[in-house]
């Protein structure tokens, strides 16, 4: 398919202001973040399918465009498609990143939670073991600080990472990993007694 002279002249148009980023041109890498910001927010939402996320991404990718102009190379690909790719791999990233946060937080929780679980064959031993099980872990979460009870049951029921539980309470990250942290060892410690 051949491009449009409209086509043409933004590629020409957007290679040029790569060229003037490249010598730390402020002014041209304002007018690309103009031209193209829409479009490359549009690939970070579809990537990361979160609007908060997705402008965390696309600032993170204008700081690398900023920083990789000079490496751009018009031979390789077009403008458009070189930028909307570095988009696209720090949406990955993002992604990666907030798995990452996830993966302790619901491992500790699944650990300490394990033992209550009924077999993959449950009988009626199990049912009544399990709601044994259940009440013991109701006393457990009754014992917990009110604040750590709530951290715990968003963390986990909901699946929020450290990150989204600090901004949805709005206190700090080290405040809000603390209260996980000790919340699991009462919890374990509780639990150990019911065992």
């Amino acid at each position: 398919m051949i491009p449009s002279d409209t086509e043409a002249r933004q590629t020409a148009e957007l290679m040029r202001l790569l060229d003037r980023i490249a010598e730390r041109d402020a002014e041209s890498f304002k007018a690309l973040y103009d031209l193209t910001s829409p479009k490359l927010y549009g690939v970070a939402v579809r990537v990361v399918s979160n609007r908060e996320i997705a402008e965390d991404v696309l600032q993170e990718a204008y700081l690398t465009v900023w920083r990789m102009a000079g490496a751009y190379r018009a031979t390789l690909s077009p403008p458009m498609a070189w930028l909307a790719l570095i988009v696209r791999s720090r949406a990955i990233d993002a992604l990666r990143r907030r798995s990452a946060e996830r993966v302790p937080l619901t491992q500790e929780l699944d650990d300490v939670l394990a033992g209550s679980l009924p077999g993959p064959a449950p009988d009626p031993m199990d049912a009544t073991q399990a709601s044994e099980q259940a009440r013991a872990l109701h006393a457990c979460l009754d014992q917990l600080e009110s604040r750590q009870r709530e951290v715990l049951s968003l963390a986990y029921l909901r699946d929020l990472s450290h990150g989204e539980l600090a901004q949805q309470l709005r206190l700090p990250l080290g405040t809000v990993k603390t209260w996980i942290r000790r919340g699991l060892e009462k919890l374990r410690g509780c639990m150990a007694r019911f065992a």
